[in-house]
């Protein structure tokens, strides 16, 4: 090669470089906090599949154990996005907490029943009706599980204020009913999975599907100052878990490697996945807010689109 051959090519090289240095520093820098769960795996998806990368963000993700220390990040700055479900949200609506959703994630649909009211296989239980004067078990009191549980009992022939309710992770659900020291437990995935494959016990109930037969369970929020600081970064992000949501459901067992990968959980051909919506639509919010109100978790029942922020 001659020197004008080695300098032409020298100078494009350069060039190149410095256009590479130039998408790299165009990238939004984005953390993310999520639960290391199925419901929560969407940023691992994104991550693994390059959706955050092409739709222009630097993604750093976080996995922290619940959603109360995930609210105390994305609310102190530690996080920009954090995962959470539409009952949280609405609570902190209603206390004037700047929270809103941005993006839509897990969602339930009746014809894909993600969690299950059972008892022991021996148990007198059968119906609704049968749970009064009875002990049923939620996660958590004033959760989307407890709403749940009280309006299919009304819904089923029984009395949800003759029902006591009491809280027990999912993960202790099955031995406490084993022990007798609860008579029903509403369980989700994927310890519903394991609770019947035990043989052990036997279902009784959907108390998701008395909500509604589709409803968005959980989302992507973030603070109202931090998205009008970073409009780019929340289009950006609300447009890659729209893309991950449509691969997640469509290939469920390239996911469930990403997940079993990521979290430790292990999922087999038989695992019952979460399933996500594309789209933070309101119609999939509203049903979710009006059973929180009538069952007293939140104070009245507002617009869902009060808790989607709009840019």
């Amino acid at each position: 090669m001659n020197r004008r051959g080695f300098v032409l090519a020298a100078t494009a090289a350069t060039a190149s470089m410095r256009g590479l240095r130039a998408g790299a520093q165009q990238l939004l820098n984005v953390r993310v906090a999520t639960t290391p769960i199925d419901a929560g795996a969407q940023p691992f998806f994104a991550q693994s599949m390059g959706f955050f990368r092409s739709a222009g963000l630097n993604v750093t993700i976080t996995t922290i154990s619940n959603g109360s220390a995930i609210a105390a990040a994305v609310a102190s700055g530690a996080v920009d996005i954090g995962q959470s479900n539409v009952v949280s949200i609405a609570t902190a609506h209603e206390r004037g907490i700047p929270f809103g959703l941005i993006a839509a994630g897990n969602l339930v649909v009746s014809r894909v029943h993600q969690a299950a009211a059972i008892v022991p296989n021996g148990s007198p239980i059968h119906t609704a009706k049968d749970l009064t004067g009875k002990t049923l078990a939620v996660n958590g009191l004033g959760t989307i599980p407890h709403v749940g549980a009280r309006a299919w009992v009304d819904q089923n022939g029984g009395d949800s204020n003759a029902v006591k309710y009491t809280e027990i992770p999912f993960t202790a659900m099955a031995v406490a009913l084993d022990a007798g020291r609860i008579d029903c437990a509403f369980v989700s995935e994927p310890q519903l999975d394991d609770a019947l494959a035990s043989k052990h016990f036997r279902i009784i109930g959907y108390p998701y599907d008395a909500i509604s037969k589709e409803f968005l369970l959980g989302g992507w929020f973030t603070t109202a100052v931090w998205a009008k600081a970073n409009p780019e970064a929340v289009r950006a992000y609300a447009a890659a878990m729209r893309t991950t949501s449509r691969w997640a459901n469509a290939n469920q067992t390239a996911s469930g490697k990403i997940l079993q990968s990521e979290t430790g959980i292990v999922v087999t051909p038989q695992t019952t996945r979460v399933l996500f919506s594309d789209n933070l639509d309101p119609s999939q919010i509203q049903p979710v807010l009006d059973a929180s109100a009538h069952y007293g978790v939140l104070k009245t029942s507002f617009p869902a689109g009060e808790i989607i922020l709009t840019l």
